[in-house]
């Protein structure tokens, strides 16, 4: 899967379900999928969070358009919050909402300019080993193995070509976004479809009913 999205170099991804997401978020020039274990420096493989079922990358800062609408309550210090729902105007929240938790919801997005903002969007299969649990443990490393996600804030640096070498200014300019949070909220479901879009404007699937369409 990685090795295909890697070929693709997607512009950007459409994502749409019943219930009521729809968002095309955009990827920047020289984003990098990961997935898995990382090989660290000495040769080893570093495996961050264990299981591990997501591939992921970063969008660009400024490329969120449209309705996303959480699938999965989350758990943000604590506090949970439930149904919730965010429409991006050029990559920043410029409305939300949700039936419980409103108030974490406004705090979390209030910590500083990019938290309003998407740092990571993560692919998982709906038909994967932590959803078909079909429990909730309200701890997000384990229930983002469960749900495709998007995280507000910041983005990690290593999601890009050049990244780890580049100061703030560049990082912003590339896109790259950054805050003091970073914080997954899951949106996949048994309807998701996801669709890649190429820069020629070719169209390819990505996810049908949930999964991966490879």
């Amino acid at each position: 899967r990685l090795a295909m999205l890697k070929e693709h170099k997607f512009a950007s991804l459409r994502y749409k379900n019943s219930l009521g997401t729809d968002l095309e978020i955009a990827l920047p020039e020289g984003h990098q999928w990961f997935g898995g274990g990382d090989e660290c420096p000495k040769g080893y493989v570093f495996v961050a969070n264990m299981p591990t079922e997501e591939v992921f990358t970063m969008p660009h800062r400024d490329g969120a358009a449209g309705k996303v609408v959480s699938s999965m309550p989350l758990n943000y210090n604590g506090n949970l919050i439930e149904g919730l729902w965010l429409v991006f105007e050029k990559g920043i929240v410029v409305d939300y909402d949700a039936n419980s938790g409103l108030q974490t919801l406004k705090e979390l997005l209030e910590t500083d300019e990019g938290a309003r903002r998407l740092g990571e969007v993560a692919l998982v299969p709906y038909d994967s080993p932590i959803s078909n649990l079909g429990i909730l443990f309200y701890n997000t490393l384990f229930d983002e193995n469960a749900s495709c996600h998007f995280a507000l804030g910041k983005a990690y640096p290593t999601c890009i070509a050049g990244g780890v070498d580049m100061d703030k200014p560049a990082l912003l300019a590339a896109g790259v976004n950054d805050s003091l949070v970073h914080v997954d909220f899951m949106v996949g479901s048994a309807d998701l479809s996801i669709t890649g879009m190429k820069a020629d404007g070719t169209e390819v699937p990505v996810f049908k009913n949930g999964n991966f369409t490879w």
